[in-house]
């Protein structure tokens, strides 16, 4: 079916060329020469897209603007104009016109505006479509070849780009298949964390960027030079920070953008703390054993990040900084931070960290119209997206690129959306966690996890001499067999954090500076 154009111009009748060459490119193009008339038309009949010439008598086109829109304000206008005065130009756009095309112009120029505006998403679609047929089997062969901490972050970042570019196509046949080959990565990634993570933390191989060392390696250069504004948003995935960054680059230039590897658990208890104190888990536990919690006691199990923060920036030669660390779980301290940004404006270090998404993760498992809003990543990342833009934290991000902060911003783990439950059996002791478990007592599938029976080769602290990790792989959770059903219905299609995935483990660290 055509797609219908209507033309306002008071010289109508010198364009029948162009309608000509529209309407062979099928468009049907309807000429109109005044705004009264054009008005009752769209009383009656539906177009597309309108046409409007900026100088014409009586009614003008700028003044037929919002008159067009009351008739239909989904209605596309595309303003033709002599005029490339500024104010012009802005005031059109201010009144959210689509495009704006310059006199004299010509058939294909049109032709241009009018592929862009009304068959913009199909030709993303078709072209997301061709390209990831042509990219799919380097994918599939390339997951044989991954080898280094290097690769498995390059290739997770391919993946990520083409869930991205999914996220404006209709046709979910190839999202699907790019799941599919998600999975199949993930598999692989669950072998290589196997057989390397140990090592990294040893020091017997070249290790990644870690949440142990990402202070030390990324911030405390920053710290020395300038005032620095930390934002640790709590589980932000790679895929999430590629949404919002937009929002962020309206204030800020990205100095540089990479990742780092989460240790494990990839939950905040360990792998948080572990960023603020720049120590392992055990290592925390041993310095600190007033300070840390394991899983089955008490206590607030990252209550002293303030503190494990403070400690290590003396050991690195910054206890001349001034810091302040602020954490925001409601939007109500969002705003009061907001309102009161002045009296940290001179802070050399200003810790934020945000729960937000941890917050909406949890959410979906426990709140029903949130599990409806969220139904898989794509609703996921649009979720995060939409949230960010509408909050109080980037008003905090403007005040503070206008105060001089360069930006340094960071997550603790990632999440990812589980799908198969695996059995697990333990004491009363055993940690509640659904992506690992930790006790003296485990029964397992031994596919589906990664076990550890001597956490301190890793730098994990024991409840008692002989407890055990276990890390779910892929998108797999662990599920006990009492209340089977219930425990799988309850927690299947939600999101969990602590096991091993591309999704948990390889996060951004990313450095900005003010425009």
């Amino acid at each position: 079916m055509a797609r219908k154009i209507l033309w306002i111009d008071d010289e109508v009748d010198l364009l029948k060329p162009h309608i000509v060459f529209l309407e062979n490119k099928g468009y049907s193009v309807k000429p109109i020469n005044n705004v009264n008339e054009a008005l009752e038309i769209l009383d009656y009949e539906k177009f597309e897209l309108v046409l409007l010439d900026e100088n014409m008598p009586g009614i003008s086109g700028l003044e037929a603007i919002p008159m067009i829109k009351d008739k239909d304000s989904s209605l596309k206008i595309v303003m033709v104009t002599k005029s490339e005065e500024e104010s012009i130009m802005e005031e059109a756009i201010g009144s959210q016109i689509s495009d704006y095309i310059l006199k004299p112009v010509n058939p294909n120029q049109i032709l241009l505006s009018l592929k862009k505006n009304l068959q913009e998403d199909d030709l993303v679609e078709a072209k997301t479509i061709q390209g990831y047929q042509s990219d799919f089997r380097n994918l599939s062969l390339e997951l044989s070849y991954l080898r280094t901490y290097e690769d498995w972050a390059e290739y997770y970042k391919k993946i990520l780009n083409w869930e991205i570019k999914f996220d404006k196509v209709f046709d979910n046949e190839f999202s699907d298949l790019l799941q599919s080959q998600k999975e199949e990565a993930n598999i692989q990634f669950a072998k290589f964390i196997e057989k390397n993570y140990e090592d990294w933390l040893n020091g017997n191989a070249e290790k990644p960027m870690m949440s142990h060392t990402l202070f030390k390696d990324v911030v405390k250069k920053e710290v020395e030079n300038e005032k620095v504004l930390l934002l640790m948003v709590d589980n932000l995935r790679y895929d999430q920070w590629k949404v919002i960054e937009p929002l962020f680059t309206k204030y800020y230039n990205k100095v540089s953008e990479d990742y780092y590897y989460s240790i494990l658990p990839t939950a905040t208890q360990y792998a948080r703390n572990s960023f603020f104190a720049g120590l392992l888990p055990s290592e925390i536990e041993k310095r600190f054993p007033d300070k840390w919690h394991n899983d089955n006691e008490e206590g607030n199990k990252n209550e002293h990040e303030g503190f494990f923060l403070a400690d290590q920036m003396q050991r690195l030669g910054l206890s001349d900084k001034t810091i302040k660390y602020l954490k925001i779980l409601n939007s109500d301290y969002e705003k009061k931070i907001l309102d009161e940004f002045n009296q940290y404006k001179n802070i050399d270090l200003l810790v934020i960290v945000y729960n937000f998404i941890d917050i909406l993760s949890h959410a979906k498992t426990d709140n029903n119209i949130v599990n409806q809003l969220i139904r898989d990543d794509k609703t996921f990342r649009s979720l995060t997206s939409n949230w960010f833009e509408n909050s109080s934290l980037i008003k905090i991000i403007k005040l503070a690129a206008e105060n001089g902060f360069k930006l340094v911003l960071t997550t603790d783990h990632g999440t990812i959306y589980v799908k198969k439950p695996s059995k697990v059996i333990g004491d009363r002791e055993t940690s509640t966690n659904i992506r690992y478990k930790t006790g003296k007592s485990l029964t397992y599938e031994d596919k589906d996890v990664w076990a550890i029976d001597k956490p301190e080769k890793i730098y994990l602290p024991k409840s008692n001499l002989s407890s055990k990790y276990i890390f779910a792989k892929n998108n797999t959770f662990l599920a006990y067999p009492k209340n089977y059903n219930h425990y799988v219905n309850y927690y299947k299609e939600t999101y969990q954090h602590g096991g091993i995935s591309l999704e948990e483990c390889i996060i951004p660290i990313c450095v900005l500076e003010p425009k």
